[in-house]
């Protein structure tokens, strides 16, 4: 028997989710020259700000990657000139992260095609709409997260 899963929330929270990250890093690569793994960790550097900088590790965590897979991206974005690693002053076998000026002009462009492919996903619905579809989302990861952080387990 055949089954339709397409209507169900989480097939579609994964689908959009899916469409909207090929389609970013399809444009980041034409026109950045970054994927959007790489836009990802300048955006997480960018978000913690001028606070101890992340090592290599927090990074992982913070982009639910592998701490091998966080060590390659640093890797090429060091050697691009993106980002530099600097040897934590207590800990010899954890890198520090920090953004280079460089890397402030290309999150701009990514937030910039960021915008565009929102205005152009969004433009299928009113004003009214998109905060309604944006407050509804915002609730929905309220609840995931108190589910998720064993207040809403039930016993």
């Amino acid at each position: 028997m055949k089954r339709d899963f397409t209507q169900r929330f989480g097939f579609l929270v994964k689908s959009v989710g899916k469409l909207y990250s090929e389609e970013f890093d399809r444009l980041a690569r034409e026109r950045i020259g970054l994927t959007s793994a790489q836009c990802r960790l300048l955006g997480a550097l960018a978000m913690h700000g001028d606070e101890e900088p992340l090592s290599q590790a927090e990074l992982a965590q913070r982009l639910d990657l592998t701490p091998m897979a966080v060590a390659g991206l640093c890797d090429r974005m060091a050697a691009a000139g993106w980002i530099r690693r600097e040897p934590s002053a207590t800990d010899r076998r954890v890198n520090k992260i920090h953004l280079e000026p460089s890397a402030e002009k290309a999150l701009d462009s990514a937030l910039s095609l960021s915008d565009g492919l929102n205005a152009r996903v969004m433009a299928v619905l009113s004003q009214p709409e998109r905060a309604q579809l944006l407050s509804l989302l915002a609730k929905v990861q309220g609840s995931l997260v108190e589910i998720t952080s064993g207040e809403g387990k039930k016993p």
